[in-house]
């Protein structure tokens, strides 16, 4: 699992974990969440997006269930 810094407004980095099939988005600010059950199309799609942030809330955010890792203090 390899951290990939993107280009983008709302996500600064994710990792993508295939032997657990989860990914680790860091938001702008300092929230990191795990989404679980994620395979590995999503990354590259993630990867490939034109908009980092729109792919998170459409394709990410309503799919898959998600864990909270750390907060912003």
């Amino acid at each position: 699992m390899a951290r990939e810094y993107v280009d983008s407004s709302s996500i600064e980095w994710f990792e993508y974990d295939e032997a657990m099939s989860s990914i680790d988005l860091a938001y702008v600010g300092g929230d990191v969440y795990r989404y679980h059950d994620v395979p590995p199309r999503i990354p590259d799609g993630l990867r490939a997006a034109e908009s980092i942030g729109r792919y998170v809330n459409t394709v990410i955010k309503p799919h898959y269930r998600c864990t909270r890792l750390t907060t912003r203090r």
